[in-house]
């Protein structure tokens, strides 16, 4: 089986786009964590994004939307990724915008120590560094006298473990399973499991218009930011595209002041700074060993 030749830039640009969408997603996360439950809201986000890949896909893919030979591996990576989502919900109703996109991007620190135990990479003496960077970066972040919640700062540490995790087994099944039946069933076990759940809730206030809005676009933007990131990794290396994805800490830094009204401190600022430099340096790792 050939493959066809990678485009860099394209690459770039459409994970440039997807990192946009993915903070977008964010803002009107956060906006209407303020007003409605968590769980909710995260009902909502995976059965619009399942029901545009139903409408979309479903007549053109047929059964490709959905074949597979490992669902029980399905089944752990999209329960990860929606503690991931739990768990970014909840922070980001408890904190700034900023600070809780730094802790949760910590994740690429936390796959490259559970790395070696499940896919027996070797931890360098670079990605070591970026080990000690990375966790001391979210210690300034979430520092004593930050102002940050401590049961914020928790749910933001779960999503970013979860998040982790979900990466490793991603990595795994990448060779034999396509990216729409990746996307597919992480929408699809999202909602179910979150329906479940729905009926037993308090749903806050009677949503307004612009709240179905929001919340329809909550789905629009995180299946379509996932779809460009899928066909971004396509087009570029993995080593080339992950420093642009740290982009989204000064998208969360804009959107926060914009929308929010509120700027990290200097210590937090260093902080995400630290942070990004870390996922940059195991970046540059990765791509050395790829020799590429």
């Amino acid at each position: 089986m050939t493959h066809p030749p990678q485009r860099p830039l394209l690459g770039i640009g459409l994970a440039l786009l997807a990192v946009v969408l993915f903070s977008t997603l964010d803002v009107s996360t956060k906006h209407l964590s303020q007003r409605f439950p968590v769980p909710l809201l995260v009902w909502a986000r995976y059965t619009v994004h399942l029901l545009l890949m139903v409408i979309f896909l479903g007549p053109r893919l047929r059964s490709r939307l959905f074949a597979t030979r490992h669902p029980v591996q399905h089944l752990l990576r999209s329960v990860l990724l929606l503690i991931t989502s739990l768990g970014g919900v909840a922070a980001f109703q408890r904190m700034p915008l900023a600070e809780t996109t730094a802790i949760i991007f910590a994740s690429p620190v936390i796959v490259v120590l559970l790395a070696r135990p499940h896919l027996g990479e070797r931890i360098g003496a670079l990605r070591w560094l970026a080990v000690l960077l990375g966790f001391g970066g979210v210690l300034m972040v979430a520092r004593p006298g930050s102002g940050l919640v401590a049961d914020g700062v928790i749910y933001a540490l779960v999503s970013a473990g979860a998040y982790a995790l979900y990466q490793l087994l991603t990595r795994r099944m990448a060779a034999t399973e396509s990216p729409v039946t990746l996307l597919f069933y992480t929408a699809l076990i999202g909602s179910g499991a979150m329906s479940l759940v729905i009926p037993w809730l308090d749903h806050g206030p009677a949503p307004s218009g612009t709240d179905y809005t929001l919340m329809a676009l909550m789905g629009l933007l995180a299946g379509s930011g996932h779809f460009l990131l899928t066909r971004a990794f396509r087009e570029a290396p993995a080593s080339l595209l992950s420093p642009m994805l740290y982009g989204q800490l000064l998208w969360s830094m804009l959107f926060g002041w914009l929308v929010f009204a509120h700027l990290p401190d200097a210590v937090a600022l260093a902080g995400m700074l630290v942070i990004g430099t870390a996922g940059v340096l195991i970046a540059v790792d990765s791509r050395r060993r790829n020799g590429t």
